[in-house]
């Protein structure tokens, strides 16, 4: 009698990822996008539910396929209503998603490009929010229509990594925030002096730190921002935020030394004024133990910078023990941008290497020069200085 081959479920079932424990089905699952994953449900009866327990979910504006809209209306009716059925659709898909849930929910991730206004956006955040469970949460959003964080998102107590684009923060500050928070960015955040003030300084874990927004109503000083700051190690500061931070006047050093950060990275620094070298003067005299500084965007064309002078022979007592790296983006070779070099590397006798990514060099001649100038600086460690085109 001939035996009977195994059915489709049955073959399945005897393969090897049949057999991996529930978590590591889990995380494979979780590098799907949730329609694929979803979809796994289909292979059989055992996997009808796998994917309803993955930790991490992740919605964007590409969740659901792309429907053809066949009626011939005007192109701002149609565009109105295209708008109006995909935010529907994806809403409701958000909403199935979360009522199907079978496990707790640890990371939470929702992104789009759309210009819409993300008002049931508020359940689902006050659904996260009961969940206590939720480590990691970003909102990222489009820029014309900024979304207003609802109050309840503050009782995530358990959140270790916030991550928020074009959110608007204007609450008043309440008493508890993130108490486990140990990375924040906010990009594009609007918020005021005060609530930034107090949420910073109720996040007694916050190690990582990224800062590009529009502080309202008065600016933070600089003093400030870092007396919050206690046990930051990786900081990223966007030079819009520094020219706010740093008053006309301001002290040679702060009363609270950055003595956990060991990562600084200043985007769209600019010496159009002096806010930025003062920022970043300040900063490196009172963070002893900085290994890796990164900076994007020009350091100066201006050759008769005379400010910039004077701001370097103010710190000229900066000594960095511990800097093992230096990155500039957009490097040039203008005296202000060749001087700021020589002043890191005759002052950091650990430094290993100084990469100058520049927009401006291209012949070979013209980078030797500049290594040549570069090389013949006083020097306190034997680091290697490497000059690359930008598009290299």
């Amino acid at each position: 009698m001939k035996a009977k081959r195994p059915t489709k479920a049955q073959r399945l079932s005897s393969t090897t990822i049949n057999t991996l424990p529930q978590t590591t089905i889990e995380n494979i699952l979780c590098f799907l996008p949730i329609r694929e994953a979803a979809r796994t449900s289909i292979l059989s009866r055992e996997w009808r539910y796998k994917w309803t327990t993955i930790p991490k979910l992740e919605f964007d504006s590409s969740t659901l396929s792309k429907g053809k809209n066949k009626e011939k209306l005007p192109s701002d009716i149609a565009s109105a209503r295209k708008n109006m059925d995909e935010r529907c659709k994806l809403f409701n898909a958000i909403h199935q998603v979360l009522l199907m849930r079978q496990g707790p929910i640890h990371e939470f991730t929702f992104h789009s490009n759309k210009s819409y206004r993300f008002y049931e956006l508020d359940q689902i955040i006050f659904h996260l929010s009961r969940n206590h469970t939720v480590k990691k949460l970003t909102l990222a959003l489009d820029y014309m229509y900024s979304y207003k964080l609802p109050l309840c998102a503050f009782s995530m107590h358990q959140l270790k990594d916030l991550d928020l684009h074009y959110v608007v923060i204007d609450h008043q500050p309440i008493v508890s925030v993130f108490g486990s928070l140990r990375s924040l960015s906010l990009i594009k955040v609007k918020i005021s002096t005060k609530a930034l003030l107090h949420i910073l300084s109720n996040c007694p874990s916050l190690k990582r730190f990224t800062l590009l927004g529009f502080i309202g109503h008065k600016d933070c000083t600089i003093i400030e921002l870092f007396d919050c700051l206690h046990v930051i190690e990786d900081l990223t500061i966007y030079g819009y935020c520094a020219h706010q931070l740093v008053l006309d006047s301001v002290p040679e050093e702060l009363s609270t030394s950055q003595i956990h950060l060991k990562y600084f990275c200043f985007k769209k620094m600019s010496l159009d004024g002096n806010h930025h070298l003062t920022f970043l003067a300040i900063l490196l005299k009172c963070s002893p133990n900085l290994e890796h500084i990164v900076l994007e965007a020009e350091l100066g064309y201006n050759d008769e910078n005379e400010i910039y002078s004077g701001i370097l022979e103010k710190y000229s007592d900066v000594w960095m023990e511990h800097l093992k790296e230096l990155v500039i983006y957009y490097f040039n070779n203008s005296k202000p941008s060749m001087e700021f070099v020589k002043f890191i590397i005759s002052r950091s006798p650990k430094l290993k290497k100084v990469l100058l990514i520049s927009s401006v060099v291209h012949e070979k001649d013209e980078e030797l020069e500049m290594l040549k100038v570069l090389l013949q600086a006083p020097r306190v460690s034997p680091v290697q200085i490497v000059v690359k085109k930008y598009d290299e």
